[in-house]
């Protein structure tokens, strides 16, 4: 059995509210060959972002069970309050709904905004309670009320983690919105190829220094797309820690939760070798199959050179990790992170 911890599913679109549409936050056009917010727009690159081909998707490439996390375009950071409960109430309900109707073959993560915190704690509430959940997905860093960008290891965001520990819930973080926290321009996917590594990598920085994985015990949180950044940048973190300690007061070392066992990170890293410094640097048991489907980020057949497993194959026969390391990637360390 092999469960992909890290993919995404999109509504058809007339499972998008017409309020949203109408406001421009984010829609699917009706030939579903793009999906657009504001003035942006995304091509739908493969028909696996929908329902029905994605259980097509799944059955051809072996998949037996897939973790759909939110849509990224619906962290609403920076959107007005009402109009994040509405998207994120029905980004919830659309997710619960997969979950729900296949059971055995999907695992939906729910989001909330942390910027309008009693929301925040409300949805919890719903979300695990009314409809069943129990993966938390959140982005790496959103706009508080101030418009300054916050990392989600703030300690502002503690009565999240402290919910979340009550309810002993999985947590995805995923970066998004890169563009508009670096004042570069956005050219040759730079944002996704190396700020969004960033960005995921100063959270784990963060969460980490401030020892949240000891101080909520029930908590098992996983960093999307290996935070291979982090790992190639603990290093530097340890000599920082060591050699300004006056700027670290109040904190703990990175050494402190490297391979923390409620400390996670998918696999979908792009090479064999990023992979083996994951496997150095955490252990086999902290690392979760993670496709990031559909996108053609994603291991995609679509793409040349690629396919769903790919980077694992490729380390097993490298001898970077053995079949046994597989199986368990790919099924056990799935579960133990879910709980």
């Amino acid at each position: 059995m092999r469960i992909n911890g890290h993919g995404h599913i999109l509504p058809e679109p007339n499972q998008v509210p017409q309020f949203m549409r109408d406001k421009k936050l984010f829609w699917i056009a009706d030939d579903k060959k793009f999906m657009h917010q504001g003035t942006w727009s995304r091509p739908i690159t493969d028909a696996s972002f929908f329902l029905k081909e994605k259980l097509e998707w799944m059955e051809k490439n072996n998949i037996s069970h897939g973790v759909m996390l939110n849509l990224s375009q619906i962290y609403c950071n920076g959107w007005e309050r009402q109009d994040t409960f509405d998207a994120i109430c029905w980004q919830n309900d659309f997710n619960a709904s997969i979950q729900h109707n296949y059971p055995n073959k999907f695992t939906s993560g729910f989001v909330v905004q942390p910027r309008f915190l009693d929301d925040a704690l409300a949805e919890i509430e719903r979300s695990v309670n009314d409809l069943g959940m129990k993966l938390l997905c959140l982005p790496t860093h959103y706009l508080d009320k101030n418009e300054d960008w916050v990392s989600v290891a703030d300690e502002s965001c503690f009565p999240i983690y402290e919910l979340a520990n009550k309810y002993k819930l999985a947590i995805e973080i995923h970066p998004y919105d890169g563009p508009k926290m670096i004042k570069l321009k956005d050219e040759f996917w730079r944002f996704h190829l190396v700020w969004m590594m960033a960005q995921t990598a100063d959270t784990l920085h963060l969460f980490t220094l401030k020892n949240i994985p000891n101080k909520f015990p029930n908590i098992r949180t996983c960093f999307a797309h290996g935070c291979m950044l982090g790992q190639a940048n603990y290093g530097r973190r340890v000599q920082g820690f060591n050699g300004r300690p006056d700027l670290f007061k109040g904190t703990e070392s990175p050494t402190k939760t490297l391979g923390h066992p409620n400390l996670f990170f998918d696999s979908l890293v792009h090479d064999p070798y990023t992979l083996q410094l994951l496997k150095h640097r955490v252990g086999v048991p902290q690392i979760i199959a993670g496709l990031d489907d559909p996108y053609p980020l994603g291991e995609m057949e679509s793409v040349p050179n690629s396919y769903p497993g790919k980077v694992i194959d490729d380390a097993v026969q490298l001898g970077i990790l053995t079949q046994k390391d597989a199986d368990l990637i790919w099924h056990n360390n799935v579960l133990k992170w879910l709980g």
